[in-house]
């Protein structure tokens, strides 16, 4: 038994590190992304949207209100508010005229495209930092971590 109550505080303290790691990271990646939005008029909530929209061919608003954790209203809000910008636009489907899709436009795409490059750019910053086998091993664990999380 005392194993295992040593086994959970390791995972624990371990657990604790990353969390600081993914706090921090989260934050230098939030004030950049605070940063560009602003200039946009772009909420956080919109462009988590709109990274959503990116994946995919259109969402439906019930799709998009489960994504966002949203009501069906609020998801409307964040739809009409990007669509406004210029961010997506509203497609009705051909076999129900009730069914609204919505769709990312190429602005939308390129102001996501161009959010990831900051990402991208700030990652090669900090790996540049790292020799060739931590990099692997980052890289590795994040991919098990992100595989371990995608269906949550």
């Amino acid at each position: 038994m005392q194993v295992v109550n040593e086994q959970q505080k390791s995972v624990r303290r371990d657990a604790s590190k990353l969390a600081d790691f993914i706090m921090f990271t989260q934050r230098s990646f939030l004030l950049n992304l605070s940063k560009e939005l602003n200039r946009g008029n772009v909420s956080f909530a919109q462009f988590f949207l709109l990274g959503y929209l990116a994946k995919e061919d259109y969402l439906t608003m019930t799709d998009i209100s489960k994504k966002m954790g949203h009501s069906t209203a609020a998801a409307t809000g964040l739809v009409d508010r990007l669509e406004k910008l210029g961010y997506v636009q509203r497609l009705h489907a051909s076999d129900d005229r009730r069914k609204v899709m919505v769709q990312i436009t190429r602005k939308g795409i390129e102001l996501v495209e161009k959010m990831r490059e900051d990402i991208v750019d700030s990652l090669v910053d900090l790996m540049e930092d790292l020799d060739s086998d931590e990099a692997t091993s980052v890289l590795d664990n994040f991919g098990k971590i992100s595989e371990a999380t995608a269906g949550r």
